[in-house]
This record gives C-alpha cells, structure tokens and sequence, in this order.
C-alpha cells in the first residue's frame, strides 16, 4: 500500500550520538535514533464508542515495517539495536485512543519486536499535544529488559506535526547502552526493603 493511501505525510528520521560524556569518551559509543511517520488520524468524527480494530489492521502493521526498517538501515542492522521503545503524540482533534491504537496492539508491537529480534515488552510513551510538541521516549534492551544499561530515553520533535487531525508514531532505538552506565543491574541487585534500610531512611 502506498504512503499517500495510508494517509502518511512525512517521515522523519532523527539520530544523536555522545562523544563526550563528563569529559570522558564512552567505552562502548552508542547511536540513538527515531523514525517517526506522521498520519492522518482515521478516527476523526468518531465516537468514543467506536471499534477502532480495521483501521489498527490496515495501518499498524505498515507503520510497524516501515520504521523499523528505516532504524535497521540506518544503524547497521537488527544485530546492531540494542534497545528499543515507541511512542505516539495525537493532535488535539483526536482521542489519546487513537494513538494507542496505533502502537499498543499486536499489529505493531509484535511485529517490531519480531523485525528487531527483540522478547522485552516495548517501553512507551503517548500524549495528545499541539503541533512541535516535544516527546521523550524511553528506550531499553530489547532482549534483557532488567539490564539497567540500556534505560535511556531520546527527545522526538516534528516542528509542524501533529497537525489536530494527525498522529505521530514514533519507534526509538539505540545500539548499545548509556554512556559510563555504572549502577548496576536489577537481576544481581541485593534485596531492599524499607525495614531493613533502618536510620538510613529514617
């Protein structure tokens, strides 16, 4: 299905990487990236009450392919992401519904993490905003959601999406973890309970 039968507009690709970190260069450098599509809303005029299933079946699993291709590509392929999340800002004439439709059901979820060789449970953000709204999007390992590593976040922003009949769909991802990460992880982490911190918390 073509880009103008989805009611896609644009897609924006955005990425950053830290070379200097508290002075110091990372030990493992790491390039963080969004792919972003901004879509027509389909429920617009709708009821609250309306089945939003078809246009999820129609659109989600295309968006879902689409970015992450375009993350693949860019940062050197599936075996190169290391983390990933999604999020969705919905313009001001649509239902934060509508977003959530869009990435929270298996017709995009699970297919990015099949494209992304990835088990975790994706990390999500979601809003309603004006247009330029800033979002920022968590991010973790994609195979290992306890590795404390690799939680990060990355700012998306489209200067003029979403319109208020629009949807920015946003997927994230990062090749490897934040620079300098020292605080350990939660699977060797010792047990810590408010009784046994005694005057330390006190």
């Amino acid at each position: 299905m073509n880009d103008q039968r989805l009611g896609i507009r644009k897609i924006v690709y955005y990425s950053e990487e830290t070379l200097l970190e508290n002075g110091l260069s990372p030990a493992v450098p790491a390039v963080r990236a969004t792919a972003a599509a901004v879509v027509s809303n389909p429920w617009l005029g709708g009821r609250a009450t309306d089945d939003l299933n078809e246009e999820v079946i129609r659109l989600a699993p295309v968006l879902a392919r689409k970015l992450t291709d375009i993350l693949t590509n860019e940062l050197g392929g599936v075996d190169a992401i290391q983390a990933f999340g999604k999020a969705a800002i919905v313009g001001t004439d649509g239902e934060i519904e509508h977003g959530a439709a869009l990435i929270h059901t298996p017709f995009f979820g699970n297919l990015v993490r099949e494209y992304f060789d990835g088990e975790s449970i994706i990390c999500f953000a979601d809003d309603r905003a004006d247009a330029g709204a800033s979002l920022v999007v968590p991010l973790w390992h994609k195979n290992a959601a306890a590795t404390r590593t690799h939680y990060q976040t990355i700012t998306t922003r489209i200067g003029d999406a979403p319109r208020p009949g629009e949807i920015v769909v946003v997927l994230g991802a990062s090749t490897g973890p934040r620079p300098h990460s020292r605080i350990g992880d939660r699977l060797t982490d010792p047990i810590v309970k408010a009784d046994t911190l005694g005057e330390l918390i006190s």
